[in-house]
């Protein structure tokens, strides 16, 4: 448990860097750097070009050969390079972008590209990171006890991004161009420094190992990927991840503002739903973890966390129909839960139905669908709320129909990945014997391994 909880920290680094990213620096490029929004826009978006490339990377985790024989580590040492890098050059980036001070007169241009590249290091980064950190996590447990690595990883990023949010505001509370710049740069030290801490001696040497892979038969990424994909559900599996990540995503963005607009609560108000919302997340990971600690399907618990937003959605739409604010406190509850059942499960689901070779493909594929669909469903969250917006003159709409619009949207992509879940669930299986259980190598295992 030690080690994990050290391993877990690479986590901590990803939730600083989404929250920095989607959180602090959104607001700071709009209101104080006066950055347009569809700039903004745009550089906050760039992160996702890297996550199809998640599978590409999760497989040559799985394949890599060195001397000593790491396979895990190299990967999350050079994804937390590219995150320093781009933190390292990310506020002179900006700063010339807004044209603040002496970089006035410098081409756009220059702003332009600097910020995007620093962007897109951060995004590249945390997908890099994040893939072959949970892939190095599964390494180190058999299978009966994935479900409560993926419990505590969820955590750790969820922790990660509530006291990085404390830490920001408080730090730039008075905001000065100096400060914005040894923020971001400090956030890049605290990266390097708690990824260096959560990888050391986590994955053993082992020279046999190298050996082996070195002369033994490479397999190509397509036929790699042809052997995951034939495997049975799989391709089911990955429309579920989809669907339900795709209809889970789009309220992230149309939560606070409708609870203003249709429900006439006030913005304190509407802040404290983000903390509702993680409630439910955090309980949803908890009863997901135990569960499928006792051996249960991982895909009937999914399928179970999909229907449950979709009651929740129901209950939000009602709300402003006279259900009242209760109802609609219920609801964001429900998704929070359901939400946090749904990830744990088919993040667990995505670890079984892999042969043991190619977790680092297998968890790149689940993020490489997770991660897209997530960012597109918010996106087209706003965009289908601003067209109806924009219709709203002639047909005399109230405020919160184009919200009920978009919320009616997501129990459809809910209620179909419910149906397809339901031609996967296996039955369920009890508890492991202890008789095939791997052990994570202790210190001297590892000395012995090094000194042979």
């Amino acid at each position: 448990m030690s080690r994990l909880l050290r391993l877990s920290r690479f986590q901590i680094t990803v939730g600083m860097a989404l929250l920095l990213l989607v959180g602090t620096l959104n607001r700071v490029m709009i209101v104080e750097l006066s950055v347009p929004a569809t700039i903004v826009a745009v550089m906050l978006a760039l992160p996702l070009v890297f996550a199809p490339f998640r599978t590409l990377i999760g497989y040559k985790s799985d394949v890599h050969v060195s001397a000593p024989g790491l396979r895990r580590t190299p990967y999350t040492w050079t994804g937390t390079l590219y995150q320093f890098g781009g933190f390292a050059v990310m506020p002179f980036a900006l700063l010339v972008l807004s044209g603040y001070g002496e970089s006035y007169d410098t081409p756009l241009w220059i702003g332009h590209s600097s910020a995007a590249l620093a962007f897109l290091l951060v995004g590249a980064g945390i997908h890099m990171v994040q893939t072959v950190g949970l892939a190095l996590a599964t390494d180190l447990v058999v299978e009966e006890d994935q479900p409560k690595v993926v419990g505590l990883m969820y955590v750790m990023l969820l922790s990660g991004m509530v006291v990085s949010a404390l830490i920001y505001g408080a730090l730039l509370e008075n905001y000065l161009p100096g400060r914005l710049i040894q923020v971001i740069q400090g956030t890049a030290v605290v990266t390097a420094a708690l990824n260096l801490l959560a990888m050391w001696k986590q994955e053993p040497r082992d020279r046999n190992r190298a050996l082996q892979m070195k002369i033994a038969k490479s397999v190509q990424f397509k036929m790699a990927w042809e052997r995951l994909i034939t495997q049975p559900g799989t391709v089911r599996l990955i429309t579920v991840i989809g669907l339900g990540t795709f209809g889970y995503g789009m309220a992230d963005v149309l939560l606070e503002p409708y609870g203003g607009q249709a429900l006439g609560l006030s913005v304190a108000q509407t802040t404290k739903l983000t903390a509702l919302l993680a409630l439910g997340s955090l309980i949803g990971f908890g009863i997901a973890s135990n569960v499928l600690g006792q051996g249960r399907s991982p895909v009937r618990l999914a399928r179970i966390g999909a229907f449950i937003g979709i009651p929740g959605f129901a209950l939000i739409i009602v709300s402003s129909t006279g259900a009242g604010i209760g109802a609609f406190l219920v609801g964001v509850f429900a998704i929070g839960l359901g939400a946090g059942l749904f990830g744990h499960a088919t993040l667990t689901a995505t670890m079984r139905a892999a042969p043991r070779d190619q977790i680092g493909l297998a968890l790149g594929t689940w993020g490489a669908v997770q991660a897209p669909c997530a960012g597109i469903g918010v996106a087209l969250a706003g965009i289908v709320r601003d067209v109806i917006v924009g219709m709203s003159d002639q047909t005399a709409m109230v405020a919160s129909t184009p919200y009920n619009l978009v919320f009616m949207i997501e129990i459809v992509f809910l209620l179909l990945a419910t149906i397809i879940a339901l031609q996967l669930a296996p039955p369920d299986r009890g508890p492991k014997t202890t008789q095939n259980r791997a052990t994570i190598p202790t210190e001297p295992e590892q000395k012995l391994v090094e000194v042979s």
